[in-house]
Order: C-alpha cells, then structure tokens, then sequence
C-alpha cells in the first residue's frame, strides 16, 4: 500500500515539474547506462549546463563514435517534433568547454579543452576545423547540425567551437543543447500481451513511450484497452539483485483471452504457448531459463550476454545463476565489480632508478650517464664515458658515477661549450713577461725564452748575461726591426758541455766568464723561435744549442775567446749606432710637424684678423675729406704770436 502511494505521488510530481517547466521541445535516447536529452531551446552554454544540472546531469560528452551516434539520434527525433528548422546551419550545445587562460594545444585531441563533469581527456574528435588560437577568451564547444543535408540520421555532426554566449545573446546560431543523465542500470522496455499504452516517466522528468533501455528509478504507466479502459497500472524499475534491474512486475500485461498468442506473441519475449480455454503462457528456447517476470527469458549460462567488460573475464557461477569477472596480471577490479583498472606498479618502487607504468604492466628506465646492466632486473651500472674510442674529451678523460669530466695538460686549458676541447695557453701574454727576464716565445702547449743581441740565456733557461768581453748593457732593439730575416739579430744561449775528462760532473758549463749582470728589457714574443732552438733541461724553457767547443790547448782556446769578444763588440757597436740613427731621425721628424703645425696656426690668425676687418662697419667720418686751417685764421686764434701769420 505504501509503495502504491509513492509511486502515486512520484507521478503526480513529475506531471507538475512538465506543467511548471519551461515549453522547450525535446527528444530522449537511453542506451548503455546513459539518457541523451536534445533540448531546442536558446540558452547559453552556462544556462544550459544550468538546465541540465537542475535533473542531476550535464552538458552531454561525447567521448566515443558509440556515444555520438547516440547523441545523433536523439538530435534526429528532436527534428521531427514541432515547426521546421531554417535550411541553414544550427548549433546544440556540448559539454566541452576552455577556460579563460587556456591556451589551445593543437597536438591534443580535444585542442586543449576538456569535458564538464570529470574533466577527463578523451581520444576521440570531430572538430569541424582549427579552433581559434586564443587565450583571453573563455570558449565552448557545439555541434553543427544541417536540415538541409539529406540523411542526417546517416552522418555524425561535427564539433566547432566559439564564445560561450551570454544570458541575453546566447549565439547566432545556437538553437539548443544536449544533456547527459548518467545511472547504474538500465530496465528492459515492459512488453504487453494485448493492446494498450506504456508511458515512461524518467528520473529527469523526461517522458516517452518508445524507450529501448529504460534508466534505474523510472515509473511505467501501463494503460490497457480491452477490458480495464480507463484504469492504469504503474510500475517501478528496480534494482532486484547486484547489477540486475527489472520490473516489479510479473506475467504479460494487458493480457485478452480473444487475442492470446495472436497480439505481441502475448508479451513473451522467446516463446508462447496457448492453453485450450484462449489461455497462454510464455516459455524459452533451449539454454534459456524463464526469469521471475514470466516473460523474459535468460541465458543458463550467465556469462553468454557478456557480463564483464574491458579486460575482464566471466566465470559462471556452480549453480548457473550467477558469475565472477576476473582481471588479468597488471589490472584489477574496479567499483562495479564488472571492468577492470590499470594497477600502478610504480607506486612499489619495483625498479632502481625510473620506473614507467604501462597499461597491465611497467618498465624500469636509467638515468643518463647510465644503462640497463646487473645480475637482477631494474638495475642500471654507470656507463663508462672514457672508454678507449668512445671518450668525447680532447686530451684527458676522467669517469665519475653516472658523468664524467675533461681536463688538459700543463699548457693548456679547457674550451668549447660543452667543456670537451683544449686550447693553448700563451704563456708569455697571461705572465707579461713576468717569465722571462728578456724574450719570451709562445710554444704548443709551452713556451720558451730568449735574449736580445750581444746577450746570452743563463743555463736556467729564464735569465740573460752579457756576451764575453762586453764594453756595456745591450742596446734594446725594437721587436719590429730585430725580428727581421728570420730573427737574424737575436741572440740566444751558448752554453758549452765540457768532456767528461775535464768535469767528472757531467754538468753543462757556460764559456767565459767575464759576464755583465745588467738584463735587458722583458720582451714578450708570440711567434716562434728559429728551428735551431732546442729544448733546455728546464721543462717548458729553451735554449739554443751550444756552438763553442774547447779544446785542449790553451792557446787555442784564448784565441777562440778573443774571436767570440770580436764579434760580439762588433755587434753591440753597430746595434747602438742604428739605435741613434733611429733616434735622430725620429727628433727630426717630430722638429718637422711641430714647425708645420706652427706656420698653419699662424696661417690661420692672419687670415682671421682680415675676415674681421671686412666685417667692421665704416663711419660717418669715413665718407668726410680733412682740408688743413688757413694761416690767417691760426694766427688771429694766437695774439700771442709776434710774428703775425705763425705760431711763435
């Protein structure tokens, strides 16, 4: 008695919200465990979404060819009610939507929007064209439907997107929306044994009579016309076991001994069977079992209509009654107990570095600098950079865990943008001299020293002397003149190795020792030595090999001295006698520009002074000529005078 009167008054509700509601036109399509409802009615994208969210639903997505042909006919019944549409292009409302700030994503499906209601991304499009590339604007996604176009029912409509509209200008094109109620189960449409009328009410207080699915919680009115005109029966879908919906109902309904198996099969859904008195009863096939409705037929095994979807798989229960969905390794079963989910085994840390899910399974993954290696699976060894034939450094390679680094030899230093290269180091320009006291010559990796003419390099390789028998300190040649012809004025070291006999030692001696110790000026040199240079005992210092050689004599050898004095005063002669060439003339030259300069400054003045006087004004008394005094008029102006006519 109580449930009658609930169902009473869910009826009696649902007619009020229809009467009270707003007069938009709509069609419904329940397929799966979703209601498709195509309003035509000009709202905006945020009062539709509104409109929809009033009856527990959305703004309807369409995630899946499967679901837009869903959608597709529920807008092809919406066509077919009231006036016609204009031939032109219209516009329903989806739920897909891109908030102000988002920018589109071309290399996305959904081009950077995403669906009301979960938000999830999908990979199934149908965009009519590009999306607008902007961010400053909030914009929502319709479909395009043509009247025009013969065989809507046959074609998808497309996606297009553009601004959300607003309450008092919704779009030019908008003429309504399509929502989506989603619900646990579907019942099966009640079937009638004679004639009559079945009207569903759904949740979402939308009515229809050709339902193929019916949602969880919708009222039947059953209306029969042979013999109960005019009374009504109702009838809820229930839940009647875990995912099992059906009627509170049993046997066919509007059921007519003048018609029995004749009208509808008599309501059975496989098989009816007609009694002698115009009575009849429904049966099934064989592997089929009656249900509890006396109608409806079902499949002995439980697992024959497919119970279990994705990856799941169905185990029929011992009895035949019920069943079990199973998941493969790497899934698990989700909330329904019918489907299954991806486990995540990253969260178990199962690998030593990175770990990848993957749909069922995973992947261990190294850093860089390491590869897959190690007696257990997941472990990463560190990859030897340096191996021989592989290293990406100039010179030197050194491994570290997981990297590595260059490093160059003395003289040298690291360049190039990754660190990899060596480049030559200029002694002579870094120090500033600071490493020779003379001459300094820039080498690969080195470098060495040198002396000015009538001067020789010590055997430390840094230091210079005087030459033998010298007068004075070296004259200082410039760079630019000494160097020429191959370095011809430059003198370097001359040291002389003594024969065992006379230096048990073995140590390199220099030849007289009658040494200056002024040093001349430290010139830095970039450009090599001449090739007769050879490298000195002292690592990154050199000096030129000796070219005297002592003999046994004594006479031989003061002779040999007083040859080498010769040449070298002759040398440091000449050189200071080219120095004050070079000086004079330089004063003589200087002597010559400052006169120049001198005579144009004066030049200049008087052509000045001349340019004023042309530009003075002339005077009154310029135009005037001065007539001397006659003698008369002075001599009466003077009666001092004694002499009439003069002045004295």
């Amino acid at each position: 008695m109580a449930s009658s009167a609930g169902l009473l008054l869910l009826l009696l509700l649902s007619i009020q919200s229809r009467v009270e509601g707003t007069a938009d036109q709509e069609a419904v399509v329940c397929a799966g465990t979703a209601c498709y409802t195509a309003h035509r009615h000009k709202l905006s994208a945020e009062d539709a979404q509104l409109h929809c969210s009033k009856k527990g639903g959305n703004l309807a997505t369409v995630k899946s060819e499967e679901e837009a042909w869903h959608i597709q006919g529920a807008l092809t019944q919406l066509l077919l009610l009231g006036a016609p549409l204009q031939e032109r292009p219209i516009k329903f409302w989806i739920g897909l939507q891109r908030e102000k700030g988002t920018c589109s994503d071309s290399s996305l499906p959904l081009k950077g929007f995403s669906w009301l209601g979960d938000g999830e991304d999908s990979q199934y499009s149908n965009w009519n064209k590009d999306v607008k590339n902007t961010c400053i604007q909030r914009r929502c996604a319709s479909l395009i439907l043509d009247p025009s176009v013969p065989g809507l029912a046959s074609s998808l409509s497309k996606w297009a997107d553009g601004p959300c509209g607003n309450s008092g200008f919704p779009g030019s094109s908008i003429q309504g929306f399509v929502c989506k109620f989603s619900f646990k189960g579907m019942c099966r449409p009640l079937t009638l044994g004679g004639p009559g009328q079945v009207n569903y009410t759904t949740p979402f207080q939308a009515t229809s009579s050709s339902l193929q699915a019916v949602p969880f919680a919708s009222v039947a009115s059953v209306a029969c016309e042979d013999g109960d005109e005019g009374r009504q029966h109702y009838f809820l879908c229930k839940e009647k076991a875990p995912s099992m919906f059906d009627w509170d109902s049993s046997g066919p309904l509007c059921v007519s001994p003048k018609f029995s198996c004749d009208f509808n099969n008599g309501g059975c859904q496989q098989d009816c069977f007609e009694g002698g008195d115009g009575s009849f009863r429904c049966g099934c096939r064989p592997g089929f079992r009656l249900l509890d409705d006396l109608v409806s037929c079902a499949s002995r095994n439980p697992c024959s209509s497919s119970p279990c979807g994705g990856e799941a798989t169905c185990f029929p229960g011992s009895l035949g009654t019920d069943f079990t969905c199973h998941c493969p390794p790497g899934y698990q079963l989700d909330s329904t107990q019918r489907d299954c989910v991806d486990v995540d085994e990253c969260r178990d840390t199962p690998c030593a570095q990175d770990c990848v899910n993957t749909p069922g399974s995973f992947r261990c993954e190294c850093w860089v600098g390491f590869e897959p290696g190690g007696p257990e699976e997941g472990t990463c060894v560190d990859v030897d950079e340096c191996a021989p034939g592989h290293s990406p450094c100039a010179q030197s390679c050194t491994n570290t865990e997981g990297s590595f680094y260059c490093s160059c030899e003395e003289g040298y230093e690291l360049a190039g943008e990754d660190g990899t290269q060596c480049l030559d180091v200029d002694e002579c320009e870094v120090q500033q001299g600071g490493l020779c006291d003379s001459l300094c010559f820039n080498t690969e990796g080195s470098f060495r020293c040198g002396c000015l003419p009538g001067w020789e390099l010590d055997p430390n390789g840094v230091s210079c002397t005087g030459g033998p028998m010298s007068l004075g300190p070296p004259t200082r040649s410039p760079l630019g003149e000494d160097m020429g012809d191959g370095e011809r004025g430059l003198q370097f070291s001359a040291t002389v190795s003594s024969p065992s006999g006379d230096n048990p030692e073995g140590t390199s001696t220099v030849a007289p020792s009658n040494r200056i110790s002024s040093l001349p000026a430290r010139v830095p040199i970039s450009q090599p030595p001449p090739e007769m240079l050879a490298p000195s005992a002292t690592p990154g210092v050199w000096m030129e090999p000796s070219t005297y050689h002592p003999t046994a004599t004594t006479g031989h050898r003061e002779s040999a001295g007083k040859d080498s004095t010769a040449k070298q005063s002759d040398q440091g002669t000449d050189g200071q006698q080219l120095l004050l060439f070079y000086i004079l003339g330089t004063v003589v030259a200087i002597l010559l520009l400052l006169a120049l300069a001198l005579g144009l400054l004066v030049c200049r003045k008087r052509r000045a002074k001349r340019e004023e006087k042309k530009q003075q004004p002339q005077s009154a008394a310029d135009s005037y000529a001065w007539v001397p005094e006659r003698a008369e008029s002075r001599a009466a102006e003077n009666p001092y005078s004694p002499t009439p006519g003069t002045d004295c």
